[in-house]
């Protein structure tokens, strides 16, 4: 394996490896994907947002080899698609117009939640400080995103704003950092917040609305080797003009919420419900909240640094 990362190749060099057989592979936390595609716009956002991840030569192993192309015929032409692949089959029915780094994106976690059963895997952001994991697990549109992204550029690390792997061993989260996806309305308050934050390019077709990623803090993906012991479990809920508010939760509640939100549950049986039963446990749980996203993450600044977060109602 290379020490090199790709910010070490020129957008061309990118662009080129993408189009060749060999394709182009980088590691991501556990996992090395080898990526394809001729599209120019896939080729830039991932020149820019995957920067400082390392790159792997032709001879390494890879976990996934994945692809977004057009498919063939008039379609190229006349009201144009993307699809994707994963060795060379597709999985999903293809997406219109030019979305095709986030279906990239999007393939890549289904390659990682669908297929590697290794991990128990929740659908929840996860942040990491002092050695501990916050579990952020919730459905699309309720504001996780905007406040992982917030906490990340307020003094935590970024485990993955998408995925959280629980290994079954130890118990520990297994980081694996990559572009963090916002929409609509997100991406402005990112923006605000963070001005040096490096954004890919806006796609504005998808179902979700606008979509645009953020290139991931060159230390997150440094600290992708470095496990956190699960910390806190909270349902965010972003609710407009609402001050930040941290409730205690009941842990049968959490459980059940992690439950809904686990892709493989299923999978691991008995062995799943222990596992989910120890992250319980061991984390204080709480619904959450809030409508200003820097109150939101100095309160959990508190929380982690052992102070009552103010908000926080007494159980």
């Amino acid at each position: 394996m290379t020490s090199q990362t790709l910010s070490s190749l020129s957008s061309s060099a990118v662009a080129q490896r993408l189009r060749s057989r060999q394709g182009l592979s980088l590691r991501t936390g556990p996992f090395a994907t080898q990526m394809r595609s001729p599209l120019p716009e896939v080729a830039r956002s991932v020149h820019t947002l995957y920067a400082d991840f390392p790159l792997l030569s032709d001879q390494d192993f890879v976990d996934f080899r994945v692809g977004v192309h057009r498919p063939a015929g008039l379609r190229q032409f006349w009201q144009p698609q993307v699809v994707f692949e994963l060795d060379g089959k597709a999985p999903f029915n293809p997406l219109p117009g030019d979305q095709g780094f986030p279906l990239l994106e999007w393939g890549m976690n289904w390659c990682v939640y669908g297929l590697c059963h290794q991990y128990l895997t929740l659908h929840a952001a996860v942040l990491e400080r002092n050695g501990r994991a916050l579990i952020l697990p919730a459905p699309s549109g309720s504001g996780k995103s905007t406040l992982c992204a917030g906490l990340l550029f307020g003094g935590w690390r970024l485990l993955s704003d998408e995925l959280t792997l629980i290994c079954p061993h130890q118990g520990d989260i297994v980081p694996v950092p990559r572009p963090v996806s916002l929409k609509n309305q997100s991406i402005a308050v990112i923006e605000k917040l963070v001005p040096q934050v490096v954004f890919g390019s806006r796609v504005h077709e998808t179902t979700k609305g606008v979509v645009a990623h953020f290139q991931p803090p060159a230390e997150a993906v440094r600290g992708a080797d470095e496990r956190a012991l699960p910390g806190w479990v909270v349902l965010p809920k972003y609710v407009p003009e609402q001050p930040a508010t941290l409730t205690p939760l009941e842990k049968s509640r959490a459980f059940m919420h992690l439950v809904e939100n686990a892709f493989n549950y299923d999978v691991f049986g008995a062995e799943g419900f222990q596992l989910l039963g120890s992250v319980i446990d061991r984390c204080p749980c709480f619904s959450f909240e809030y409508g200003h996203l820097p109150e939101a993450v100095q309160l959990f600044n508190r929380l982690a640094d052992g102070q009552a977060p103010a908000g926080t109602p007494r159980a």
